[in-house]
């Protein structure tokens, strides 16, 4: 007959004993990191948040950030397999690399224009206000407008409201430059109005060069302007692509309580700005409090009939000869099946 183990021994036998429970529990820790491409713009936020809140690490990831100029940069090494995870701007772009043959997957919402917090505000210079040029969206026919560039989401915002008061994209004169040479533009008088995102929009405004005449979130509700997107071999790894998007998840929920009237200043407002901070060029946390943030929707769920309506403009435009079906684009499993995981 076996002698009883010790009370030494009892404590190393249930050591063990948990160590292999919690072993069979635990998600297994990547072996790799999980590349992922950002482009250090306020609406990369919700993989920042991730990361400083340790919810990647709660979900045994690990992870390797890799910053890109644009978006646009993302998408052939996201093709290639090269990065797994990318996140950025539905653009024209992304549309002719699917037509190629291309393929990511667009799993989840990064910027959308929820109500009170749009991405882009229509700017109209003041003394046309004052002088009865400008008295309300059908008098911007003739006018020349700054945008960003072709084919992204101001032009589909513009094209939007344009058509409806009876206008077309070609009843105005537009013009490409970068969004803080919109307050330059306007201030010199160059241009009559301007499509502007934060925060150049709020610094035109309080320098006077600007008037906020309307907004994304008025002129087309739930406008997706950033997605977040996997590389199909990621998307081969449906474990780890639900264990990131679950974390990912948690901070959409964490950014979302920062969102208080307009502006950063709920409950979780100041860790966001500090992580903001850390993690971006935008230093000045007096900006970031005088800010419109983007939205972005609770669940996390991309809009698709958004993303129709701007890939059929584009298209129109001659900017995306080919169009590819977007259903075959849109991967909602991880979104799903996270939702269904969710602490």
């Amino acid at each position: 007959m076996s002698a009883e183990p010790t009370n030494p021994q009892r404590r190393r036998l249930g050591a063990i004993a948990a160590a292999a429970l919690a072993a069979r529990i635990a998600p297994a820790r990547a072996t790799s990191p999980i590349r992922v491409g950002t482009t250090n713009s306020l609406s990369d936020v919700m993989i920042f948040i991730a990361d400083k809140k340790s919810y990647f690490r709660d979900e045994a990831l690990d992870i390797a950030m890799t910053a890109f100029n644009s978006a646009a940069n993302m998408v052939p090494p996201l093709g290639a397999g090269q990065l797994d995870v990318g996140a950025g701007s539905a653009s024209a772009g992304l549309y002719n690399a699917a037509a190629r043959g291309i393929r990511t997957r667009i799993v989840a919402d990064k910027a959308s224009s929820q109500p009170g917090y749009p991405a882009n505000k229509l700017l109209v210079r003041p003394d046309l206000l004052a002088n009865g040029r400008f008295t309300g969206p059908a008098s911007l026919k003739g006018m020349k407008i700054a945008m960003n560039g072709q084919g992204v989401s101001n032009t589909s915002t513009l094209n939007t409201l344009l058509t409806s008061v009876g206008l077309s994209y070609d009843d105005v004169n537009t013009v490409d430059m970068s969004f803080p040479d919109h307050l330059i533009a306007l201030q010199n008088r160059s241009v009559d109005a301007s499509v502007t995102t934060e925060p150049t929009a709020t610094a035109a405004v309080r320098a006077g060069a600007g008037v906020a005449v309307t907004s994304d979130d008025v002129i087309d509700p739930g406008h997706q302007i950033a997605v977040l997107l996997y590389s199909d071999e990621f998307s081969q790894r449906p474990d780890t692509a639900t264990r990131f998007m679950r974390a990912y998840l948690r901070a959409v929920r964490f950014y979302n309580d920062a969102l208080q009237d307009g502006k950063l200043a709920g409950k979780t407002a100041g860790e966001v700005i500090d992580i903001i901070t850390e993690y971006t060029p935008l230093k000045s946390r007096a900006v970031l409090a005088a800010i419109t943030p983007t939205g972005c929707d609770p669940t996390g769920q991309v809009n698709a009939a958004s993303l129709q309506r701007d890939l059929d403009f584009y298209h129109a435009r001659g900017l995306v000869p080919t169009k590819p079906k977007l259903d075959n684009m849109i991967d909602r499993q991880f979104i799903n099946s996270a939702t269904r995981a969710q602490p």
